[in-house]
């Protein structure tokens, strides 16, 4: 399917006119560098997130130039055509072709880019950057700048601000496009198979990372170009270690499997997670916690809603799992209480979503002013309320080891919001009918 490259066009010029508004200058946003795995091998190369959200550009050693004025254009430095390295490395478009295919102004050799930012630099107001985000390019730009500085008696001047980029980006990213929902939604589509077929793959006797390669094949084999992040598959005890990633625990009977895994599909991330046992049913103290965590999802996906506070959702889930907490006799005294004192968080102890875009924990604020942000329709958000029982003194013996977390993408709509991964089994019945196929 041939790229549509209006909406990074359309990127570019909302960043453009921001960047206009605030007064002028140049943007200097570069791609990710390629990576060493080990010697002289590298790291299956990924694009930074920014770049690629106003460029749909992916070769590695890339620059975008955006230059705010009357007349404002974009310039994209990358790599000249090398028939050489291609029979190594695979195709480069090259400036010229590049230019053409993405829609840029202008498009130069990567090895022109410090000889130009002098010129490019030179009497603008104001550069915009991703200060600290890379020193080497802080020191780039510095260079730059001095470079510029050292022309005065020419009558040249350097930009007298400094700004960072990302901030302005960030706001951008922070309200999907139809482009973008409708990549998040297949990416939620593929994810969901994925579970599905994890849950099938799971019994007793398997490994974790038997049932992590069923993730793989399904993403893989449906397009996407890899796992948003490092997959957790954790059994048991596992499942109360919030960031497993080891994946190599034998399943057994009688525990529960949390699944968090998503795929990556052309840069954009789905997040899911799903707890389910390895027999295939639940049992008595599994399915109670089960059912709390699900009524505080539930609770928290009720919240959301443009002109809802962000902290909305995750307010209201913990006030439905500290009560079940109670109910189930994991916490004494009252509702009130372990709020104020928070002792609800021996068995919560994370937020209930973030953002989720081009990177699974995506940009942009959470509190503006010191107060939290209000959603507005276009936000992409998951919803991941969770209990995570250890053994301890004074907890009962049945719910040691039981860790569950239930975790959807929601976007929010005109009028609510739309869970994009409503595909995933998620009853208690729906889980079950899906293991009784094995």
């Amino acid at each position: 399917m041939p790229l549509d490259i209006a909406p990074f066009q359309a990127r570019r010029a909302q960043l453009l006119a921001t960047m206009q508004a605030a007064g002028g200058g140049v943007a200097i946003i570069p791609t990710a560098p390629e990576r060493f795995r080990n010697r002289d091998t590298t790291y299956a190369y990924r694009f930074d997130s920014y770049f690629y959200y106003l460029t749909a550009f992916r070769e590695p050693e890339a620059v975008l130039v955006l230059v705010a004025g009357d007349t404002p254009k974009s310039i994209l430095f990358c790599r000249t055509k090398d028939m050489e390295r291609e029979i190594w490395d695979g195709y480069r478009f090259g400036p010229d072709a590049a230019r053409e295919a993405f829609g840029f102004d202008e498009a130069r050799p990567i090895a022109e880019l410090d000889e130009q930012l002098g010129t490019l630099l030179a009497n603008q107001p104001a550069v915009f950057h991703s200060v600290g985000y890379e020193p080497d390019w802080d020191r780039r730009v510095a260079d730059a700048l001095n470079r510029v500085r050292a022309q005065a008696r020419t009558g040249c001047h350097a930009p007298g601000q400094i700004r960072d980029v990302r901030s302005l980006i960030d706001e951008m990213r922070l309200v999907k496009d139809a482009a973008e929902i409708a990549t998040l939604r297949r990416a939620a589509g593929i994810s969901a198979g994925g579970h599905i077929r994890a849950m099938r793959a799971a019994r007793p006797g398997a490994f974790e990372y038997e049932v992590e390669a069923e993730l793989i094949h399904e993403f893989r084999r449906h397009g996407s170009q890899a796992p948003a992040y490092n997959s957790i598959v954790a059994s048991g005890p596992n499942a109360c270690v919030l960031h497993y990633v080891e994946n190599d625990r034998q399943l057994a009977d009688g525990d529960l499997l949390l699944i968090d895994a998503g795929c990556e599909l052309d840069g954009y991330a789905s997040d899911i997670t799903r707890s389910f046992p390895v027999s295939g049913r639940f049992s008595g103290p599994q399915k109670a916690v089960y059912e709390l965590v699900l009524a505080a999802q539930a609770a928290a996906i009720a919240e959301i809603r443009p002109g809802a506070s962000w902290n909305a959702g995750h307010d209201a889930a913990t006030r439905v799992l500290a009560q079940g907490f109670i109910d189930l006799g994991l916490l004494a005294g009252s509702l009130d209480a372990a709020l104020e004192t928070g002792t609800y968080r021996q068995f919560y102890m994370h937020r209930t979503g973030h953002w989720l875009g081009l990177d699974v924990h995506d940009a942009g604020e959470y509190k503006i002013g010191g107060e939290w942000r209000k959603l507005v329709q276009g936000n992409v958000l998951t919803v991941e309320p969770g209990a995570y029982i250890r053994p301890a003194d004074g907890v009962p013996e049945a719910f040691w080891n039981i860790g569950i977390r239930i975790e959807d993408d929601a976007l929010v709509t005109a009028d609510g919001c739309d869970i994009i991964t409503h595909a995933t089994p998620k009853s208690v019945a729906d889980i079950e009918a899906v293991m009784a196929e094995r």
